[in-house]
């Protein structure tokens, strides 16, 4: 049976691309590679990290949001948004005030997403009390880790926890809850503020799951300037704003999308590891078996976690200590639990009972083909082409390694002659012209660069 492609948030505007190929130096998986002077995406081996967002000097690589006047196409259009978002906004601005604007904006209830973090934070306990799977066990928390493994390090699918992550229980317990005090699904619509694309693609192609909860995604940034824009033109002042602590979330909830957030709150040896480079480094590690004794992995995609996310305005590191000082002001205020908490204490059963994830499918980038003999026969290849190419990685291919050139050559998706070294060993024995090189690199790179017609 054939997987389902996997949806990519991320998408390369070709008419700004420049095909300047710092997308393609950065990518983790090797899922970028230059034609004809643009970058080009091959989408089996994305996980829609970001990365390339980061690097791209044009602007020329965009994240997908769904269309906002969908919004409106729901008599209950509800908002689930990461305590991250208020976060993003300057301490004098109140998160009632917050609320308040996304109310006026067109949401009808707003819900944050943490709210569902106390009753995962005991069914992970849990399941690491009871489960056989191997040690580490890692969370399923971060949708750019989950895809890196099925794509990158495929023997350790069978590590990651399947439970729902707290946007799914939200989510879920929000849906049931609207159904149960009698409201037609169909007047349900639930919507995501998100900071990264990876979460719009989990949303859009779910991994262990048959279909997402959330009707749309609203990018960080657009939600941020359409509230903070509402909010200025209030003539009440900028601090003066509804009582929110009622509703306030728990410390655990303020922290969880921090790095730190779940490990701090799982017994035995957790460890937190941020970056997604610094994740491959770790999962490398686990691979080899060269650490024993770990309980569970927080793995997160990006610097300081979800604060660095690429669709955050603000800057990550402010972000993380306004979170921290007001998980810290929670602590010291908080003796009971609020009504929202206590409300969804109450589908506590149910939600349990829906906790579960389907097995993650491994999709490894490291398959050469479906058919053993010719995977075989394309791995003793890929070696003898390892040989004859310089191990450089310059990337004048158009690739972003030797390795990389390897693989597409055997895969019929490159030539040797692609190599910048082949080129002058094969024009010195008179193999091939001169002008031929410069034909190859003008279907890899371009016309503009190589004739000077930029």
């Amino acid at each position: 049976m054939s997987i389902q492609a996997f949806h990519h948030a991320l998408k390369i505007q070709e008419d700004i691309c420049i095909g300047c190929a710092h997308c393609m130096n950065v990518c983790p998986t090797g899922a970028l590679r230059v034609t004809n002077g643009k970058a080009k995406l091959l989408a089996e081996r994305c996980v829609d990290c970001g990365e390339c967002y980061r690097a791209c000097p044009v602007s020329a690589i965009t994240v997908e949001q769904d269309d906002f006047s969908r919004v409106f196409d729901f008599r209950h259009s509800v908002l689930l948004v990461p305590e991250l978002l208020f976060g993003q906004f300057p301490e004098d601005v109140d998160k009632g005030l917050i609320k308040d604007a996304l109310q006026q904006v067109g949401f009808s209830e707003v819900v944050e997403v943490e709210h569902a973090a106390s009753i995962l934070q005991d069914s992970t306990r849990e399941y690491l009390q009871q489960t056989r799977q191997e040690r580490p066990l890692i969370s399923a928390f971060c949708p750019a880790v989950v895809r890196l493994i099925q794509v990158k390090f495929p023997a350790l699918v069978d590590h990651i926890i399947l439970q729902k992550p707290p946007l799914d229980i939200t989510a879920m317990y929000y849906r049931r809850k609207l159904e149960q005090e009698g409201v037609d699904p169909g007047d349900i619509g639930i919507f995501y503020v998100t900071q990264c694309a990876a979460k719009i693609a989990a949303i859009k192609s779910p991994v262990g799951e048959t279909h997402s909860y959330i009707d749309g995604v609203i990018n960080m940034d657009y939600i941020y300037n359409k509230v903070y824009s509402t909010i200025k033109t209030q003539k009440k002042p900028i601090g003066e704003a509804p009582d929110s602590r009622d509703d306030d979330l728990p410390s655990e909830g303020v922290l969880w999308s921090l790095t730190h957030g779940e490990a701090d709150r799982v017994e035995g040896r957790c460890l937190a590891i941020d970056g997604i480079h610094n994740v491959m480094e770790f999962l490398e590690k686990v691979e080899n078996e060269e650490m024993s004794g770990v309980d569970f992995l927080e793995l997160r995609a990006c610097d300081e976690s979800c604060a660095g996310g690429i669709l955050n305005p603000a800057n990550r590191f402010l972000t993380v200590e306004r979170l921290r000082n007001k998980a810290r002001e929670q602590e010291q205020r908080r003796d009971k639990s609020t009504a929202f908490e206590a409300g969804i204490t109450g589908y506590r059963p149910f939600l349990k009972d829906n906790l579960a994830l389907k097995p993650v499918v491994p999709r490894s980038i490291m398959k050469l083909d479906e058919d053993m003999t010719r995977a075989l026969n394309k791995m003793r290849r890929v070696k003898d082409l390892m040989n004859t190419l310089p191990g450089v990685d310059c990337g004048v291919c158009g690739a972003p390694s030797c390795s990389a050139l390897a693989e597409d050559i055997v895969n019929n998706k490159g030539s040797l002659r692609d190599c910048i070294f082949i080129q002058r060993k094969y024009e010195r024995k008179n193999v091939q012209r001169p002008d031929e090189s410069f034909d190859i690199m003008k279907r890899i790179w371009g016309d503009d660069k190589l004739t000077g017609n930029q």
